[in-house]
């Protein structure tokens, strides 16, 4: 973790966005750390890709996230960025730029909607 931003847990604020580069979450084979970047308060993860594991384990807790192979390259620390999930199109309202990015599948939005994959089986299985 030589890269690691010492100052993160100091400067995160709920609502945030993590923005990063490529393979996000690589080494992390428990929801540990999507758990972990939640529990911050982070609002979602825009990433040029993730390691599937951790692209698994953050729809599993709840944590959307977000592959754009462009962003990460063009926004900077403290920009305004607005996600529509639906339409995959991520806006940087400082600078007025859109960026593309995978549209979350309709399951995987109401995974998020539950808060996970615990308690969006805990709804179904109330629903019978």
């Amino acid at each position: 973790m030589e890269d690691a931003d010492r100052d993160f847990p100091g400067k995160v604020r709920p609502g945030d966005i993590i923005v990063a580069g490529k393979n996000f979450g690589c080494g992390s084979s428990r929801e540990h750390a999507p758990i972990a970047i939640k529990g911050a308060g982070v609002q979602a993860v825009v990433a040029k890709s993730f390691a599937r594991i951790f692209y698994r384990n953050a729809f599993n807790i709840g944590l959307p996230i977000f592959e754009s192979p462009d962003l990460p390259d063009e926004v900077e620390e403290g920009d305004e960025i607005e996600i529509d999930a639906d339409g995959g199109v991520i806006k940087d309202a400082s600078r007025g730029a859109e960026f593309r990015a995978e549209p979350i599948p309709p399951f995987m939005q109401g995974l998020i909607a539950a808060g996970g994959l615990v308690e969006w089986t805990k709804k179904k299985l109330a629903s019978r």
